[in-house]
């Protein structure tokens, strides 16, 4: 029997599953749909890792390697829910909660010094950053707000902070020798084999950087470099550039999605705040294995360990007081932008500060203008044209703003989000240079020590992929699509080529014939996407990797509120389908706030967009028509779930996640006993529509109960499994209830 699997991942997203799982694979059997899990958590592919070191009872099978085979099949039909794309400090923290739980994991390595080490450190670094997503992504994305999320939004619009023609909030990038600026890119005539090697400026052999990388006719490959002297400088001047206007620091990367290069890039966002400490200090540090890379946060816990220890922190605290004021994650806690890579992710942190008057908060406490630091200039543009936007029309309104949807080009690891192995931070001047089988040299750069050079790669079967699903989009809405590609950057120059070809292709894309499809730069795209949305119309916008993930919180969180409530679906190159259920970004502060008041208010909406569209697939490939009734009738109470407005509220006393999910069971066993489709489901649901319509008072009390006290899972990254379900299933009535079906 073909089946649905729902991924078991982490933090809110893996709590909110000990409680709508039960429900989903309740409804799913009574209508022949086998709902599988598989574990694709952080902590369960570290232990996935090192089968040798654990008993039988501890080792699980590498879940991600098989859903990543299983998405090139035409059957895959995989429902994926956001995961952690783990830092440093957060894989760190991982390895300690497990090694506390019994699972006899190795310590992570920061300087191999045996052959074992560098074994441990590679395996390590196999589940570090994004490591989830580009295995899973064998489809191109189609992202976009249902009409019945956008319509709720319209009705119910959330609150958009005021905006003042005064001000001074702004993005600073860099205007030379970043990775845009440097790039340089190629398009393989035939089949072939790549390697990457550093030619050494004093004439030593040349040492080869990555030995293999297998490439297909047709396929793009781009080599760029951010210069560590300019980048230095860059930073130096924003600090100063802060100081003087009188507005936050504040730097915003993707230290997890790129999660070699954006660490060691935060790493000099530290140095360069703190330029005496590290002056005075930073061998000391070094020694002690205290990377900036790794944060603040890391450093400041580490120095009791240190002989001066104390001298180092007070060094910290005099630039903190001299320096501008630095925006703040939390300032009640001291927790500074620069206290953890992860901490600020920029596709969500950018979009928040827009909604929130492009304030950040201050170590005051009190929100401020701010200096949006994005070093690398590729993207930064279309954030800064919002932010004047904004400043000279105001904010955004919700009850008339137009969407923006997304197809986004990422099957294979497209673009800068397959980069991580073949990204280096250069260890001594020279030459980088790609070189084919031939020992031609394609691609080169002249470089100097520390500066961070990559390569990523794009195949043409997912452009052209991409290319179609683009007009198919288009053909289906009626709305203009526009091709965000920058003819003056290297690797969208030849993308614009192919684009143009494919276009061209009825082959490809059918009868294009009518369909408004364009082709513009990110900031021309933002710009006409904007005034769209102020006169509320929608825009399809059709990018690359990075801008897929930056427009889909972007648009949605100015929107929507959020951009857990988009529809994101994947459908897979080779037939079969992936249903994501929407970010992330705020997850840690839910698990946080469950801890402390047993109170859960993850929305998980995207999952139940997401199961509607995957039962619809499972009914289209195996011809299960009670399937298509399954997700069909979904749809409808998820409808009626926003009409009644069951989200989770923001504070005690009012429904949270798990007062959300009996609501859902609900309207869904109502419309499935009063669709006239299937007799036999109909039937079947009837008794449970009564018993829950009957028993809300109960069930509702029973779950408002708990709330207000502190609660145990028993891990956070990888929670116990009974302490985890007590929590998230505190009802003994819906439980009765759903287990009676």
């Amino acid at each position: 029997m073909s089946s649905i699997i729902y991924t078991h991942t982490d933090e809110a997203p893996l709590l909110a599953t000990y409680s709508l799982l039960p429900i989903v694979q309740a409804y799913a059997a009574a209508a022949g749909v086998d709902v599988q899990t598989r574990d694709i958590s952080l902590a369960g592919r570290i232990i996935a890792l090192f089968p040798e070191r654990l008993t039988d009872e501890q080792r699980l099978p590498d879940a991600l390697a098989e859903l990543g085979a299983l998405a090139t099949t035409p059957e895959a039909n995989i429902i994926k829910l956001p995961n952690v794309s783990a830092s440093m400090p957060q894989l760190k923290a991982a390895i300690t909660e497990l090694q506390a739980q019994g699972y006899a994991l190795p310590d992570y390595p920061d300087n191999p010094a045996t052959d074992n080490d560098a074994d441990v450190k590679a395996r390590y670094d196999r589940v570090k950053g994004s490591a989830v997503n580009p295995v899973l992504r064998e489809g191109n994305s189609d992202r976009r707000a249902p009409e019945s999320v956008k319509n709720y939004a319209r009705r119910h619009p959330h609150s958009m902070g005021a905006w003042s023609a005064d001000s001074k909030t702004n993005v600073a990038t860099m205007a030379a020798d970043d990775f845009r600026h440097n790039e340089k890119s190629v398009v393989l005539e035939a089949d072939d084999e790549l390697r990457i090697e550093l030619v050494p400026a004093d004439g030593g052999e040349a040492v080869v950087l990555k030995p293999s990388i297998p490439v297909l006719a047709g396929e793009v490959v781009d080599g760029t470099l951010m210069r560590a002297e300019s980048l230095d400088r860059f930073l130096r001047d924003q600090v100063a550039r802060a100081t003087a206007e009188g507005v936050l620091f504040s730097v915003h990367l993707k230290a997890t999605m790129m999660k070699v290069s954006d660490p060691i890039i935060f790493g000099h966002v530290v140095r360069a705040f703190f330029p005496a400490t590290f002056d005075s200090y930073g061998a000391d540090l070094a020694e002690a294995g205290l990377n900036p890379s790794n944060g603040l946060g890391g450093i400041l816990a580490g120095l009791d360990a240190l002989p001066n220890g104390a001298d180092i922190k007070a060094s910290f605290d005099r630039e903190l007081a001299d320096g501008p004021a630095l925006a703040m994650v939390d300032s009640d806690r001291g927790i500074t932008n620069l206290h953890v890579p992860s901490d600020v992710i920029v596709d969500a942190s950018m979009p928040a500060m827009i909604r929130t008057s492009g304030h950040m908060w201050g170590p005051d406490g009190s929100e401020a203008d701010t200096l949006a630091v994005i070093p690398d200039s590729s993207y930064a543009g279309i954030y800064q044209v919002v932010i004047d936007d904004c400043r000279a029309h105001g904010a955004y309104d919700p009850s008339t703003m137009g969407s923006v949807a997304n197809v986004g080009l990422m099957a294979q690891a497209a673009e800068e989000y397959g980069s991580h192995d073949k990204t280096f931070e250069i260890p001594q001047a020279g030459t980088v240079r790609v070189v084919n089988r031939a020992g031609d040299v394609l691609i080169d750069h002249a470089v100097q020590p520390g500066d961070i050079w990559r390569a990523c790669q794009t195949k043409d079967v997912p452009i052209r992929d991409w290319v179609k699903l683009a007009v198919t989009r288009a053909r289906a809405t009626g709305d203009p699509a526009i091709f965000w590609l920058d003819e003056g950057r290297a690797h969208d120059a030849n993308l614009i080529a192919k684009v143009t070809a494919y276009l061209g292709d009825p082959a490809i894309v059918g009868d294009s014939t009518g369909l408004d499809i364009s082709i513009a730069s990110p900031v021309e795209a933002t710009k006409v996407s904007i005034e769209r949305i102020r006169k509320g119309q929608n825009t399809i916008s059709v990018t690359g990797n990075v801008l897929r993930d930056y427009n889909t919180d972007l648009f949605p969180i100015l929107e929507l509120g959020t951009s857990a409530k988009m529809l994101s679906v994947v459908p897979l190159i080779n037939g079969g389908g992936l249903f994501e259920t929407g970010a992330g970004g705020s997850a840690p502060k839910h698990v946080q706030q469950l801890l402390k008041e047993n109170y859960l208010r993850w929305d998980s909406l995207g999952e139940f967009l997401a199961l509607a569209e995957s039962f619809a697939k499972h009914a289209q490939t195996t011809g299960n028509h009670a399937a298509k009734v399954l997700g069909e009738t979904l749809d409808r109470a998820t409808g009626t779930f926003l009409n009644e407005n069951k989200s989770p509220g923001r504070k005690l006393g009012t429904i949270d996640n798990r007062g959300s999910h009996f609501y859902l069971a609900l309207f869904w066993a109502e419309e499935l006993a009063g669709q006239t489709a299937d007799a036999a489901l109909a039937e079947r649901f009837a008794s449970l529509a009564a018993t829950l319509r009957a028993q809300e008072p109960v069930i509702t009390a029973e779950l408002l109960a708990v709330q207000g006290a502190p609660t145990d899972l028993g891990g956070y990254y990888r929670p116990d499994d009974a302490l985890a379900e007590a929590v998230m299933r505190p009802s003994a009535t819906l439980n009765e209830a759903i287990a009676a079906l």
